[in-house]
């Protein structure tokens, strides 16, 4: 999943270099915290939060069969 998710905000920002994915494995959950360039922030969460609450979407269906809980953090 941490590569899903690396792959997605890649893709979404101007500097890719920058992007970085920490994933920290709890007992019911799993956070991921996406951590992008300087100004770069707006293009991942995107207008209105829509890219943001697709990409939390995503993570949380495909999560949904390890039957542990995804949460993304999205930091500059």
């Amino acid at each position: 999943m941490k590569e899903f998710v690396e792959f997605i905000a890649k893709h979404l920002v101007d500097r890719p270099e920058e992007v970085r994915v920490t994933e920290i494995d709890g007992e019911r959950t799993i956070v991921y915290e996406l951590r992008v360039g300087d100004g770069e922030l707006g293009k991942v969460i995107g207008k209105h939060g829509n890219t943001a609450k697709s990409i939390r979407t995503l993570l949380a269906a495909a999560s949904a069969k390890s039957g542990k809980r995804a949460v993304l953090e999205i930091l500059e």
